[in-house]
């Protein structure tokens, strides 16, 4: 009797509980079927070939003007008896221009023999012929304006000494002008000026160099910005790096502590449009004498 008993119930757990959980899902299923409103076999298999239909996307990248073009695609369950839809668009292209690449891609696919394998074609031919359209569109034109503006910036620095004699010193500030593509002059003398002008992050290590360990009476008086299209090299006021010694107004002695010409100092500004930075070095309005 147990034997029997245990039989059942091994014939429960392998048998009936499955088929209940089979009769559950189909239950489900034809609960589904019916909200759908789908009561026949050929409404079932209806179902099945709209599943079928296969849908998904090609992007290429047009390498003349860098703008995606999409190929949307969607294959039909029979295909390629029946020829997929296809569907091109890119953000560059005006919906009129849209509907001729379209209507022109379209044409060409209906052109190749019944049944044969054409997505491929498909995508071949929208790269080698959506440049022309490409070319016509407001992107294009937009890019290339974009290209031919360039707009550069160059910063001029004007740096004040109370003196500037020591050799060694007069080295280091040649020698690194030279190195960072700087233009401008140093004036040698009491009091001493310097000015470079070159692109923002060498004008700011040029004056990191020359103060580096200890030059004290130094300070960086002002600082230009000019930005404008085209190369640096136009907006400068100084062709190369000058080294300026005026005539001096006295000597006194071996310590050669005189004073420069600044007057003639002020005419050079003056012929280097820069003769407002006069006052900002020196306090007062420069004023050049009467010949």
């Amino acid at each position: 009797m147990k034997r029997t008993l245990h039989l059942l119930g091994y014939l429960l757990k392998i048998v009936i509980i499955p088929l209940c959980t089979v009769c559950i899902i189909i239950s489900i299923l034809h609960i589904t079927l019916c909200f759908l409103g789908i009561h026949s076999a050929a409404g079932l298999n209806s179902l099945f070939r709209s599943i079928c239909g296969i849908h998904f996307l090609f992007v290429f990248v047009c390498s003349v003007f860098k703008v995606k073009v999409e190929l949307q695609v969607q294959l039909p369950h029979t295909y390629p008896h029946v020829a997929p839809q296809l569907f091109a668009r890119s953000n560059a292209l005006h919906r009129q221009q849209q509907l001729q690449l379209n209507t022109r891609l379209t044409s060409h696919i209906s052109s190749l023999d019944s049944g044969e394998l054409c997505v491929c074609e498909a995508v071949q031919w929208l790269k080698e012929n959506s440049l022309p359209y490409l070319e016509n569109s407001k992107v294009s034109a937009e890019g290339v304006s974009k290209e031919t503006v360039v707009k550069e910036t160059i910063q001029r620095m004007w740096i004040y000494s109370h003196h500037i004699y020591r050799q060694e010193l007069r080295k280091k500030i040649f020698e690194c002008a030279k190195k960072l593509n700087l233009t401008g002059f140093c004036l040698t003398g009491k009091p001493g000026v310097i000015c470079v002008e070159g692109t923002r992050e060498n004008c700011e290590e040029f004056w990191r160099v020359i103060r580096y360990p200890n030059w004290k009476h130094i300070s960086c008086k002002h600082v230009e910005t000019v930005e404008a299209e085209g190369s640096i090299d136009n907006l400068r006021l100084f062709q190369t790096f000058e080294d300026l010694q005026f005539q001096a107004h006295g000597d006194y002695g071996l310590r050669n502590d005189y004073h420069m010409d600044l007057g003639q100092f002020l005419e050079f500004l003056k012929q280097h449009r820069s003769g407002h930075i006069f006052q900002i070095l020196f306090g007062v309005e420069g004023k050049l004498a009467d010949k």
